[in-house]
């Protein structure tokens, strides 16, 4: 691996690995180098990625206590939202990271469908059963069957995400096993009783501390 060495502000030489700034690498000699300000806004965006991967284990530890049942302040809708909008921080830095890795279109492909399914998920899930809503072409009895349709395809692209970090030898292989079970366990949770949610709870937590410990120690070789 070629190293390309700059000196910031301060005078310090900067070691910049092209391999994971993202640089062009030719076989000329004339390799062009990353000029240090793109390096470190590339080092700033990654250690932002790196940082929001704790929201997972955060939003899954919500999403547990939302399936075991919600009891007083704050209700399970503001749980839900909470849940939501954590893992949706967690997942796009997740995707971010992998954005250097072989399997980039395999967690966009994830990112993109688990925010399909958000959207579709969010305007549904504090509806009643026997809702009519006069601005969508949706009668009576038919929330449930949009529930579980939304909550299937969050699973499908949380099921991508982890096929993508189980194939992409950045991080440890078995985070994304147990990413891709807790998506199909989640991906149920509407049509299916307990403890199977709870179940896709654990694994998530246990997913999102494995990925949120290893993606914080990835850092360029100096």
């Amino acid at each position: 691996m070629s190293i390309s060495e700059r000196q910031t502000a301060s005078g310090r030489p900067l070691r910049v690995a092209p391999a994971w700034v993202g640089a062009p690498t030719t076989t000329e000699e004339d390799t062009h180098l990353l000029p240090v300000r793109d390096a470190v806004w590339i080092w700033s965006v990654r250690r932002y990625a790196r940082l929001a991967l704790w929201a997972l284990p955060a939003a899954a530890v919500f999403y547990g206590w939302l399936t075991l049942g919600v009891l007083g302040v704050p209700g399970p809708l503001a749980v839900g939202l909470l849940a939501g909008w954590l893992a949706m921080i967690s997942l796009i830095a997740l995707a971010g990271l992998l954005a250097g890795s072989r399997t980039r279109r395999c967690a966009l492909a994830g990112l993109l469908t688990t925010l399909a399914g958000a959207t579709l998920l969010l305007p549904v899930a504090a509806l009643p059963e026997d809702a009519v809503v006069a601005s969508a072409p949706m009668v009576a009895g038919h929330v449930d069957g949009l529930l579980t349709v939304a909550a299937a395809v969050c699973g499908a692209g949380m099921l991508l995400l982890g096929w993508a970090v189980f194939r992409s030898k950045l991080v440890n292989p078995a985070d994304g096993v147990l990413l891709m079970l807790a998506a199909l366990a989640m991906g149920a949770g509407t049509s299916v009783d307990q403890p199977v949610p709870t179940v896709g709870a654990l694994l998530a937590l246990a997913a999102g501390m494995g990925l949120a410990w290893t993606g914080g120690r990835l850092v360029p070789r100096s």
